[in-house]
């Protein structure tokens, strides 16, 4: 515990260190929801839903998965290029517990931009509170940790620090738009709304939102909870079996 106490700390000022990471995988979200909240302001309900809600609960999404997906994903994998994942493997930190503290600080992270999240949507664009706090941070943790483990797949697929960013956003930015992050799925296309159907963000969304309108959200969308849960499950035997800690050119070697 206390090396992954050293360690998250460590973790939290690399993060916040660097300009770029705190403004794509932090400030982003915060800024669309104050752009999309003033143009929303004037629509009374999308999808069932107050606008200012529906958005508010679609950019905490976008929140989770912006930092726990895509910006982990490119993390480690300028961390693995560069040497940095393997020199860990030589330090006395277990890389479990240095993995666990990169998740922690990536959990810190999202849950702070929650609750600023929340405040806007509240004040500036009269979004409602969610009905179950209890519920809420339940789906925060879920989600982070589902699409923490598909980052953590994902860094195997990316060979080199160059192609990590074009190929994480050609993945998770689709996956925001088509999952209904900005407007309802039920005005899209078939074949999109067929796609929407088997990715974890449009569950998690589902989930999130359910979580402002209803006390008992969570008894009521246990279908959203198990496919988020089991797409955890699957990133996490990905990551098993394709996560590296050395260089991908220098694997044949390692």
């Amino acid at each position: 515990m206390r090396l992954f106490l050293h360690e998250l700390r460590a973790q939290q000022k690399i993060f916040w260190r660097s300009r770029e990471a705190a403004f794509f995988t932090f400030l982003l979200p915060i800024i669309f929801l104050v752009l999309l909240g003033s143009i929303y302001g004037d629509r009374d309900t999308i999808g069932g839903i107050h606008a200012g809600t529906y958005l508010l609960a679609g950019l905490l999404g976008y929140g989770i998965v912006s930092t726990a997906f895509a910006g982990l994903a490119i993390q480690l994998v300028v961390r693995r290029e560069s040497g940095v994942l393997k020199r860990v493997r030589g330090t006395p930190l277990p890389p479990r517990t240095y993995l666990a503290a990169v998740i922690g600080s990536t959990l810190l992270v999202i849950g702070l931009e929650a609750v600023i999240q929340l405040l806007i949507g509240r004040f500036l664009i009269d979004a409602q509170l969610p009905e179950s706090p209890g519920a809420f941070v339940f789906t925060l943790l879920l989600g982070t940790i589902a699409f923490a483990a598909l980052g953590l797949a994902l860094t195997g697929l990316v060979k080199s620090a160059e192609g990590s960013s074009a190929i994480v956003n050609a993945i998770y930015l689709p996956m925001v738009f088509i999952s209904g992050v900005f407007w309802s799925t039920e005005a899209m296309p078939g074949f999109l709304r067929a796609i929407a159907a088997v990715l974890p963000l449009t569950y998690l969304l589902d989930l999130m939102r359910d979580v402002f309108v209803h006390q008992d959200a969570l008894s009521d969308s246990l279908g959203a909870i198990a496919v988020v849960a089991v797409w955890g499950v699957i990133g996490l035997v990905l990551a098993l079996r394709m996560f590296r800690w050395v260089p991908r050119e220098g694997m044949s070697g390692a």
